[in-house]
């Protein structure tokens, strides 16, 4: 396993390429990793089961510490594949109150942030909107 990454290794079984195919992914790789589940009404609307998450989209936390939780993306940190949502906060010892980090295969997206037409036009490329 010299290679620094290879698109084949997400392919492979072992627990150690699968590790280093996620940590050493290119960002447009990388932006694939981010995606949560969507829900029902949005599955049956756009027929797919998932999408990548950005910023705007408003989910729900559906495992963890703040299980429950409703609220928009803040932030999505391709670096740490961690997603950043506004009602999601825990308190420093000094105080002062931050973000917490969630995984994306923890969220629900609930509604879609359509301002970008080339999401909107991926959206009906893939499934067409059958709601609408």
């Amino acid at each position: 396993m010299r290679k620094k990454w290879s698109r084949e290794w997400i392919s492979s079984v072992q627990p150690r390429k699968q590790r280093k195919y996620r940590y050493n992914a290119p960002l447009h790789i990388r932006h694939k990793l981010v995606s949560a589940h969507l829900s029902k009404e949005l599955r049956e609307r756009y027929g797919k089961r998932s999408l990548p998450v950005r910023k705007g989209d408003e989910v729900k936390v559906m495992k963890g510490k703040f299980k429950g939780v409703v609220g928009t993306v803040s932030r999505v940190s391709l670096k740490k594949l961690k997603v950043y949502i506004d009602e999601v906060k825990v308190k420093k010892s000094d105080g002062t109150e931050v973000m917490a980090p969630i995984d994306p295969s923890n969220l629900m997206i609930i509604k879609l942030n359509l301002d970008d037409k080339k999401r909107l036009a991926v959206l009906e490329r893939a499934g067409g909107t059958k709601g609408e």
